[in-house]
């Protein structure tokens, strides 16, 4: 006969792998707090566009729906974001890298960012951003101290510095590291939204369905009053009497 495992026992197991699983996947940084707006999108999404897009896609996001979401015309979408060679207006974002080359250079396709957004959240994804640091004995020369062993190169390098391991800074950026910082939020700013391009629609309409829900529970309420009105007055003495001249008086 297969033994099971008593309910009372599973408790604690759930608990001690969820604190293992959050012992291995919690990031010790945390992102500024920058506000996640339709302007720190933008922002996030201009630059991704510019340094991120050759290797990353954002195949769930189409241009169109970016523009309309954002505000945007189809010729800001076009001149500011559709960088690779062969964008289509209609279609998601896609590397000007193939998966053959990826493979080829990397040993395996570069990652859907905003998936990673999706699945770890958007502060494991400015951690991992921000934790990159000089290794030479990995083939591109870097590594990450949430995500060991990574093949992707610190190609934020030249605006946030080169650090070793330890933290030590052995090359400077071009940006001080509250601007840099500034920079690396909005593209997750940019991330999370792609990952879920119905925030901003949902914050929209969402005061307009909570009025309605609010001025629903209202009406239950006075009808719910209505009903027990009644219940109470045949529960009383002479409740029956009472309550079918309370019913004619409401008629008439």
């Amino acid at each position: 006969m297969r033994k099971t495992l008593p309910r009372a026992a599973l408790g604690p197991l759930f608990a001690l792998a969820t604190a293992a699983h959050a012992a291995v996947m919690t990031p010790p940084v945390a992102p500024p707090s920058v506000p996640f707006t339709k302007a720190t999108v933008i922002a996030g999404a201009k630059f991704f566009a510019d340094h991120c897009s050759a290797c990353h896609a954002v195949s769930n996001l189409r241009y169109k729906r970016m523009g309309a979401d954002l505000g945007l015309s189809k010729a800001v979408i076009t001149k500011s974001f559709m960088k690779p060679g062969g964008a289509n207006y209609l279609k998601g974002m896609r590397p000007a890298m193939t998966q053959a080359e990826a493979k080829k250079w990397f040993g395996l396709p570069a990652p859907n960012l905003s998936h990673m957004a999706r699945a770890l959240g958007p502060r494991f994804l400015y951690t991992y951003l921000t934790s990159f640091y000089w290794d030479p004995k990995r083939p591109s020369g870097w590594n990450n101290h949430v995500f060991p062993n990574v093949a992707m190169p610190y190609i934020l390098a030249p605006w946030g510095g080169i650090y070793t391991k330890n933290g030590k800074l052995l090359v400077p950026g071009r940006e001080t590291p509250a601007v840099f910082d500034r920079h690396v939020a909005d593209v997750v700013a940019f991330l999370r939204y792609a990952s879920d391009p119905s925030v901003f629609e949902r914050r929209a309409i969402g005061r307009y369905v909570i009025g309605a829900f609010v001025i629903l529970s209202i009406l239950a309420y006075l009808l719910k009053k209505d009903y027990w009105r009644d219940v109470h007055d045949k529960e009383a003495p002479g409740g029956a009497q009472k309550g079918a001249t309370a019913k004619s008086a409401r008629k008439g």
